[in-house]
């Protein structure tokens, strides 16, 4: 068939080729979505069901589009003007149209919309709660949302008494640990603006809204280190309020919650004992820089590497960390944050207690490493603008740090195993 390149401008040929390109490369495309906040790639059950939603929603405006996109094609070569008198002539007669095709027409958007209602009404009844049949062995968990970092509560779990004897629940920021193959209960509750929970490999996004509970359930299928985020605007640092899932076999799990329970980690010092402070290298970081500096085994595999933190650091300066400690005090940092058994009384900012044992830290932006935790102490506010650490702390508390305090403070933290 030849077209002439008035009845098909160059244009439409163009259109044509990146249509018919795109058609040639989406199935590579679809297969690499696999990365590390993929929907496509899931391995829990309420995303999995989530997921038959979208591949139905897909598969029903596919067909949509196939029809009408045919019938339009169909349309467009059949009844294009071929000569010039054919572009000159006057439009056909024009006509009502035919009642049939019309009606049939409505009933078959009607069908394609019970056809996604259906599994979609399903899932949503599905999704919102624990299974009736499997709540008996759900776990609960409470998550708060802060701007701009992740509180996460153990309803059932209690501390060991402190010095005081005062317990209180297992609590822990920004990593959530789970049992996998377990459902996990999670209520959900936002201290100021709404939030939305998300783990995109194991539920869809939930919102946290002010003055009214929430709830959702998730699953995962093995052990796992899973990416979440927050999904709705919150702030300034919203696009860098981040959290992670790790869920853990019953035997690891239950050795971490074990840790958990205990108080802050003491590491021992001579009186005699003399300080020496290490210098840490103050290097010239960007605003707002959210690039990780992380090393080999968190990017292969971040499982082994959260493993890896549970464990004391292979060398430690007892005096640098007995001075970290000090300064813990005396910098006011004890006011915000809680180091059960040894000092702080915040509420309202991440408990430290574990810290150390984290693979991340500023709401999961950083890795949790020597360079980051400088960085991140030295001046939190160029990580994250308008975070609290740094206009309620630093800023309203006139709080200035040497080289010296943030190594000595840096030693401490990475002590909180």
């Amino acid at each position: 068939m030849k077209f002439s390149s008035s009845a098909f401008p160059r244009s439409r040929w163009v259109s044509f080729a990146l249509a018919l390109a795109g058609i040639v490369l989406l199935p590579g495309c679809w297969w690499e979505m696999n990365g590390h906040q993929s929907t496509i790639d899931v391995e829990g059950p309420v995303a999995r069901d989530q997921l038959q939603v979208f591949y139905t929603t897909c598969w029903v405006t596919l067909v949509i589009f196939l029809l009408v996109g045919s019938a339009l094609a169909y349309a467009t070569l059949k009844f294009r003007a071929r000569t010039k008198a054919d572009e000159d002539a006057a439009p056909p007669e024009q006509s009502h149209g035919n009642p049939f095709v019309e009606i049939g027409l409505i009933g078959a958007s009607v069908f394609a919309l019970v056809i996604i209602a259906v599994p979609t009404l399903r899932a949503i009844w599905y999704d919102y709660d624990v299974p009736a049949m499997e709540k008996a062995n759900a776990y609960s968990i409470n998550a708060t949302g802060f701007q701009w970092w992740w509180k996460f509560e153990y309803p059932n779990e209690q501390t060991e008494p402190d010095s005081t004897g005062t317990r209180g629940l297992v609590t822990t920021a920004n990593e959530l640990v789970i049992p996998a193959g377990r459902p996990i209960h999670i209520e959900l509750r936002t201290m100021d603006v709404i939030h939305s929970f998300w783990v995109p490999k194991l539920a869809g996004k939930v919102d946290m809204m002010p003055n009214r509970g929430n709830r959702m359930w998730l699953e995962a299928d093995h052990p796992g280190y899973y990416w979440g985020q927050c999904a709705q605007y919150c702030g300034d640092s919203h696009a860098v309020m981040r959290f992670r899932v790790i869920a853990l076999d019953a035997k690891d799990f239950a050795d971490w919650l074990a840790n958990q329970k205990k108080t802050a980690r003491v590491v021992s010092v001579a009186q005699d004992e003399k300080i020496e402070k290490a210098r840490p290298v103050f290097a010239s970081w960007k605003q707002n820089q959210t690039g990780f500096v992380t090393g080999d085994q968190l990017d292969i595999s971040p499982l082994d590497a959260w493993r890896a933190k549970q464990f004391p650091e292979k060398e430690e300066d007892p005096a640098l960390i007995a001075q970290g400690r000090h300064l813990f005090q005396v910098k006011t940092c004890a006011g915000c944050h809680n180091v059960r058994g040894h000092e702080g009384v915040g509420i309202a900012y991440p408990d430290l207690t574990h810290v150390g044992a984290r693979t991340t830290i500023a709401g999961s932006l950083l890795e949790n490493n020597t360079e980051n935790l400088t960085r991140w102490i030295t001046n939190p506010g160029a990580v994250k603008p308008g975070n609290k650490m740094w206009v309620e702390g630093y800023l309203k508390n006139n709080i200035h740090l040497t080289p010296d305090d943030v190594a000595a403070l840096v030693a401490y933290v990475q002590s909180l195993k």
